[in-house]
């Protein structure tokens, strides 16, 4: 019988605009047999350039940096024929910020301080499609929605898109009827997932008809967002 096939190392981008913290990020992670380092940005708009480019799975994101900032570019990743999953690595850990990288389509956030060993369990786990949150940004998350309804943190097209699931209608009708992309549609409803606390589209449809966000469907084509 012949042996399976290794698996492909994870391949990860880092934009950050300290070349220390870059060197130091990218020295643990060329350590590891699983993962691979495809590049180095030292600004957002690069690290934007350099998804499109060398297509990773995942990228390492600082917010706070020049050219373009870490929350417009994920959100521009986000976009990419084929987007990396957008792993926030950062110093803040205030709620706006948190909250703002998340809306932009960032999958997980995690602090600078934390330790090597919870980087590594990270990256694996925004590979694979879960969300790795520093147990501080996961309380202040808490905190966040204990404030507020679930939907607070929504967009309006967010919203609208809850909306539509919570009626019935496929992810393909509601990008025609909010003239955006299918695959926007599906970020929209990470995000939306992520918010009111659900895990797929049957539960979103449920959740939405409970709280009574259902709507029969806008009658004509809206803004691309």
């Amino acid at each position: 019988m012949l042996a399976p096939a290794p698996c492909r190392p994870i391949r990860v981008l880092i934009a950050d605009d300290h070349e220390l913290v870059r060197a130091a990020v990218g020295g643990l992670l060329h350590r590891q047999d699983d993962i691979d380092v495809v590049g180095l940005a030292g600004d957002g708009e690069e690290a934007v350039a350099m998804a499109a480019e060398l297509e990773p799975d995942v990228v390492l994101m600082d917010l706070q940096m020049p050219v373009l900032d870490g929350i417009e570019a994920t959100r521009r990743i986000g976009a990419l024929p084929t987007p990396a999953r957008v792993v926030v690595l950062t110093s803040f850990s205030d709620r706006r910020r948190i909250t703002e990288a998340m809306d932009s389509g960032a999958v997980g956030y995690l602090l600078k301080d934390a330790e090597p060993d919870e980087l590594l369990a990270g990256i694996r786990a925004a590979a694979v499609g879960t969300s790795p949150l520093d147990p501080r940004v996961a309380v202040a998350l808490v905190e966040e929605r204990r404030n507020g309804t679930p939907t607070d943190a929504l967009s309006d097209r967010q919203r609208e898109v809850l909306a539509l699931v919570g009626a019935g209608v496929a992810n393909k009708q509601i990008a025609h009827l909010l003239g955006i992309s299918a695959k926007t549609v599906k970020s929209h409803l990470t995000h939306v997932f992520r918010h009111i606390g659900v895990t797929d589209r049957l539960q979103a449809a449920v959740w939405a008809r409970a709280h009574g966000i259902v709507d029969d469907g806008p009658k004509r084509v809206g803004r691309r967002s």
